[in-house]
């Protein structure tokens, strides 16, 4: 299986199943010299893991990263760093009467006929399971990014059709884990949570929006024509399980104005140019220009459901499928760390290809 690897220099290989023995990465690419702060990894994967609140799959992980390699006395040497998260309470059990049916809107199908050897038992490599290790990487990507004073926010703007209308500059990003849908405006947080409630007793699920905000970015991260900034993190994005959706900046909302309203006109700042408007969400010719970036990830319902649903059987045989297990009845709480985590992985990585754009930043 090809796809397991993103990033240029700052690099890293995701492995592992939903019902293995454990998920994992291994980074290349590290500066050395960074500290790793293995409790911080910890705390960015605890905001991942299931059974964290009512509103989310009961699946019991402690999902702890343990460092097999490329740190030496709490700081990276420079070589691959190497993250391991073992599985504790995978029920295999619960998808046995799956292993020959195809789900609907899940992976199965396309994975029996694209491999042939399919691991149903949650889905395998296609399970959300895998982003455990882009938390981990990107946990470490961010404490590199603490060097450049680069800040990373993500939240849940939207659920079902309950949305918050403020713009993120009039929210308190504080009020993201004081909640557990993480939607830092309190009210309509609490319109999300009884949502998400009423939809998980009817045994259904709802989708939702995610919106991040990276600060403090420097100017000129970016590498047109195909890998423009915005290009690499919309491709993060629907990496992503379940996403469906990405925009940047004005948007889809863009499409509405004129020019003459949609122009971020240029103005000065001391030593430092800046836009007066930010239609462009930071990123001007696939190049970020100092303005703060921000964006949307939607997210589509999760797929499995507990109502029974037609479908058919690797045979090609009329088939029912009903929900068993233990699944999120909203993804977009859970998705709010993997989408920081994917966004520091892109930024960090750009960062790092910009050095080789100039040889006055090159310091040997």
């Amino acid at each position: 299986m090809a796809g397991n690897i993103f990033g240029n220099v700052f690099r890293i290989t995701t492995f592992g199943e939903s019902h293995g023995k454990a998920v994992g990465v291994t980074i290349d690419g590290c500066p050395s010299g960074v500290v790793i702060d293995e409790g911080f990894i910890n705390e960015e994967l605890a905001k991942r893991r299931p059974g964290q609140s009512a509103i989310v799959t009961q699946r019991k992980e402690a999902d702890k990263a343990e460092i097999l390699s490329g740190v030496f006395e709490g700081k990276s040497t420079g070589t691959p760093i190497m993250l391991v998260i073992f599985n504790q309470d995978a029920r295999s059990k619960d998808y046995s009467h799956i292993a020959e049916k195809f789900r609907p809107s899940h992976a199965d199908m396309t994975y029996h006929y694209k491999y042939g050897n399919r691991d149903y038992r949650g889905g395998g490599r296609s399970s959300a399971r895998e982003t455990a290790a882009r938390v981990a990487a990107g946990a470490v990507a961010k404490l590199v990014l603490r060097h450049f004073n680069v800040d990373i926010t993500a939240y849940v703007s939207q659920t079902g059709h309950i949305k918050s209308e403020k713009p993120y500059q009039d929210l308190n990003f504080d009020n993201i884990e004081s909640t557990p849908v993480r939607c830092p405006d309190l009210d309509k947080a609490e319109e999300m949570i009884q949502l998400i409630k009423t939809i998980k007793k009817q045994g259904d699920t709802i989708g939702g929006v995610v919106s991040a905000v990276v600060k403090g970015c420097p100017v000129g991260l970016g590498e047109p024509a195909f890998d423009k900034l915005h290009a690499d993190l919309g491709k993060a994005m629907l990496s992503i399980n379940a996403a469906k959706g990405f925009e940047y900046g004005s948007g889809f909302d863009g499409v509405t104005m004129k020019g003459s309203e949609h122009n971020d006109l240029f103005d000065q700042d001391g030593d430092r140019t800046i836009t007066k408007t930010n239609y462009s969400g930071g990123i001007q010719g696939g190049i970020s220009n100092g303005m703060d970036i921000y964006f949307r990830v939607a997210f589509k319902p999760v797929a499995t459901i507990i109502p029974a649903q037609q479908s058919v059987d690797i045979h090609g045989q009329p088939s029912e499928v009903v929900g068993k297990g233990r699944h999120d009845p909203c993804v977009v709480p859970r998705a709010v760390p993997i989408v920081e985590a994917m966004t520091a992985l892109v930024i960090l990585d750009a960062l790092l290809m910009n050095t080789s754009t100039r040889i006055d930043k090159i310091n040997i």
